[in-house]
């Protein structure tokens, strides 16, 4: 009973205060008094309200009380025990006890869970797994959660890692993805990524190198670093030299489906052992994928409750089954029908209810089931970017044209449509709060590697397989990372129509004869063959080259061109301008012809690419009259100007005006006032200013746009040290990055900024104030502050602490690499 477990620490408590009060340190005492009031208080509103209070509640409330009151205890017991046995002065060499962590475990248990969690998890696994990383111990520990497929592993992790107490605590936090056959140096990219270190040259670093940066980034600070995936024992012996104890309460999270991988790693401490759901968290599971915020209605209650019981406690199973009867009829019929056809397909094995999954994919509408076998095309725990899913999906022609809409917006719909029937994770989003990158559970994507087998969808290479490899059955062709590649060739047919390869080592097959392929991914680096000219059908290219091929304009039927590069500028023939089917143009640093000129070979003649959405990133952009022409639905747009010595008239930057499609601009270099004259287009809603010089009159030109909804300024110069903001200006935003900026203030009101909220400052050690109004702004959700001035954490701090008062709490603070004080669990 709660009761009872609050009665007990509230015992302990008193005992602390009245016998063992000289083991206590600093403001402990008041500490202590202040808690057994609030104790006394949550006690007595358990008594007046206990006909209210479900038992979930009640659970949650009596195991953070037991862990809080361990904490308690144990603290003041090797308090006991060290003077007992130095016989030393008893304030000297005590850690305070965490008493900010105590009342997050108890009176933050009474928070009601977030929704968009794929999983329910007990808050006990939660708050066992949160004490276990936060304990008093300054030993780097492992700590290892073990559990079958589909039973949320990650899930909990995820949530221990984002919680506010863990943001906090931890100096660095990182993230890495094992998986069966693990790459060490790609592990190594992953943890450098996760905590923002990672850099282009790092690509091209031996392990060996990456190492060392890995170690320079973690030494003398307390990090918490999650290996998630782990498969062999082998694993933890090629890593563990990398995380050295430095005494300072690191902590590694190891996640695994095997209790000998988990024992291997940490044989001291057991692992935390998930289980299978309850039948009532099954259900409230199941409710909130179907109704979210409804409650089910009282005639498929009994029908439901029997669909649930046969997934027998598997979350996965259950968000699946969920998510298929959210997108479809409610009526008793159906749902009687999927009760049946889901206890007669149960079945038991190591498979872990792989035919429940199977079934959720067989009642997939006909549009969307091509789109979802498409994901197991990309490698395990693959990061996919939604973005080149799009448009690969487009380019394979498995989106259905829609009158009005554009190709692109079927596919995202499409998209977001998996997403909601649970079979796609989310994984990141951008700062505009769309979905960046998203990748699917291991067994969903099992079972999409099964139907793609039996559909002859697409062909995986055998990594095993040395020798002469032949595909010949298949139109699409993954080449996966890890490759065996010792005395390994690929012959491929000519009716291969899809290449991806995402091994960086794995040199393209010979492709001659490929006359009908439609989309090719290279992952390294690609020589073009000479008969480049006669891919005709092409329409997806993304490949690492060095040039472009002048023949490659004569693909009539391309649609996306990625290709990246570390070379200089790259001069784009005008024949660019003769490519009507262009829809997405990444290109690095690239030279645009004006379609004006006249040449001396050939047909000159240019057409207007109106399929063009996105061009990114061009040198020296002229926004001509010609150029606008071409261009009239570009959506996103980089330029960057570079060792230019005239004024922005001779590059017609008054033009950008026109573009009244644009949502999205990167301006890097931006050496011209904007406030001469100078006027975006209103439809836009995403402006990145690198590398330039800003006035408070062009802050005023940028604050006026109607629809702009994320800002953010890099290494940008102010030629005020203050900026000042109008209650007219930025009416839209909800994102705003600061980073590495000249500004020293800023003063702002809070009936500024009306819908911010998110605010990422970074590198912004000049920055030697932080306006109170800020947290005043009722909408602000986040404030993260990387590479900061100590003053900036503190004042950042002092604000949330206000907030916290006013009992207005939402507003989280996540500090990263910045130069903080400690001042305790009080603050300054």
């Amino acid at each position: 009973m709660a009761y009872a477990a609050l009665r007990s620490i509230a015992q302990i408590l008193h005992q602390t205060l009245n016998h063992d009060h000289q083991y206590l340190i600093l403001d402990e005492k008041q500490q202590i008094e202040s808690l057994i009031e609030k104790l006394s208080s949550l006690h007595d509103f358990l008594e007046n309200y206990s006909k209210k209070i479900t038992q979930h509640l009640v659970g949650k409330i009596r195991d953070a009380s037991h862990i809080a009151e361990d904490i308690i205890e144990s603290c003041i017991t090797d308090r006991i025990h060290s003077e007992s046995a130095s016989h030393e002065d008893g304030s000297l060499g005590k850690k305070s006890i965490r008493f900010d962590l105590i009342v997050n475990l108890i009176f933050g248990s009474l928070k009601p869970a977030s929704r968009g969690h794929c999983h329910v998890v007990s808050v006990y696994n939660f708050i066992a797994i949160k004490a276990r990383l936060l304990r008093e111990s300054s030993e780097l520990e492992i700590v290892s959660i073990v559990g079958t497929g589909g039973i949320g592993k990650t899930t909990l992790a995820t949530q221990v890692y984002h919680d506010s107490f863990i943001v906090r605590h931890f100096d660095i936090r990182a993230w890495a993805t094992v998986s069966h056959d693990y790459n060490l140096q790609e592990m190594l990219l992953s943890l450098l990524n996760s905590m923002g270190k990672l850099t282009r040259e790092m690509h091209e670093m031996t392990s060996e190198l990456l190492e060392e940066c890995l170690y320079e980034c973690l030494k003398c600070r307390r990090y918490l670093i999650v290996l998630d995936d782990v498969w062999d024992t082998k694993f933890w012996d090629d890593v563990k030299r990398l995380f050295q104890n430095d005494k300072s309460g690191s902590r590694i999270m190891m996640i695994t489906r095997l209790e000998n991988v988990a024992g291997y790693a940490n044989s001291c401490t057991p692992p935390h052992r998930m289980r299978f759901l309850s039948d009532s968290e099954s259900w409230i599971l199941f409710c909130d994928k179907v109704f979210g915020n409804i409650c089910c209605p009282p005639n498929l209650e009994e029908i439901g409750k029997k669909i649930v019981q046969h997934c027998q406690g598997l979350p996965l199973a259950i968000v699946l089954i969920g998510g298929l009867l959210s997108k479809a009829t409610r009526t008793e019929h159906y749902w009687n029908y999927v009760a049946e056809n889901v206890s007669s397909e149960t079945n038991l094995t190591d498979e872990q209810y792989s035919k429940i999954l199977s079934f959720s994919y067989k009642h997939l509408p006909y549009h969307l089931k091509w789109c979802f076998l498409y994901m197991g095309i990309f490698p395990e725990d693959y990061n996919i970017r939604v973005t080149k899913l799009v448009k690969l999906w487009v380019a394979e022609e498995i989106v259905k044209p829609v009158r009005s809409k554009s190709l692109d917006d079927v596919a995202e719909e499409y998209f977001l449509d998996l997403v909601e029937r649970n079979l796609i994770l989310i994984h990141e989003k951008q700062s505009n709060g769309k979905i960046k990158t998203c990748r699917i559970h291991d067994l969903v994507r099992d079972l999409c590697m099964r139907e793609a087998q039996k559909e002859k969808f697409y062909h995986v290479t055998n990594r095993s397989l040395c020798g002469i490899q032949q595909v010949s059955s298949t139109h699409r062709v993954s080449i996966r990372r890890n490759t065996n590649t010792h005395n390994h060739k690929l012959l491929l047919s000519p009716q291969v129509q899809s290449l991806l390869n995402f091994d960086w080592e794995v040199p393209i097959p010979e492709m001659s004869n490929m006359r009908l392929l439609r989309v090719l991914h290279q992952q390294g680096m690609l020589e073009f063959p000479n008969e480049v000219a006669e891919w005709v059908k092409l329409r997806y290219l993304d490949c690492m080259s060095i040039h472009i091929p002048s023949s490659i304009y004569k693909l009539q039927n391309l649609q996306t061109i990625i290709l990246r590069r570390d070379m200089g500028p790259l001069y784009l023939s005008l024949d660019i301008w003769k490519m009507p089917q262009l829809r997405h143009v990444l290109l690095e640093y690239v030279i645009l012809p004006d379609p004006s000129s006249v040449g001396t070979e050939g047909d000159n003649s240019v057409f207007v690419l109106v399929n063009l959405q996105t061009l990114s990133l061009v040198m020296n952009f002229q926004c001509t009259e010609e150029v606008i022409k071409r261009i009239p639905n570009i959506k996103k747009l980089g330029i960057h100007y570079k060792d230019v010595e005239v004024g922005r008239e001779y590059y017609c930057l008054n033009n950008l005006v026109r573009l009244r499609n644009l949502e999205s601009l990167k301006w890097i270099d931006f050496g011209f006032s904007f406030s001469r004259n100078l006027s975006f287009p209103t439809s836009l809603k995403k402006l990145t200013l690198v590398e330039g010089s800003l006035s408070l009159e062009d802050m005023s030109i940028v604050g006026s746009l109607p629809n702009l909804q994320v800002l953010k300024l890099r290494r940008t110069a102010f030629f005020r040290r203050v900026w000042i903001t109008n209650a007219r200006e930025f009416l839209q935003l909800k994102y705003l990055l600061l980073e590495n900026i000249t500004l020293v203030r800023w003063r702002v009101d809070d009936t500024h900024f009306p819908n911010l909220e998110r605010l990422v400052l970074k590198d912004c050690y000049k920055f030697g104030d932080f306006p109170f109004e800020i947290g005043e702004i009722p909408t602000l959700r986040s404030i993260e502050l990387y590479e900061c001035s100590g003053l900036v954490v503190i004042l950042a701090k002092y604000m949330q602490g206000e907030r916290r008062i006013l009992r207005n709490d939402g507003l989280q603070i996540h500090i990263v690499n910045s130069r903080q004080w400690d001042f305790g669990a009080n603050g300054p």
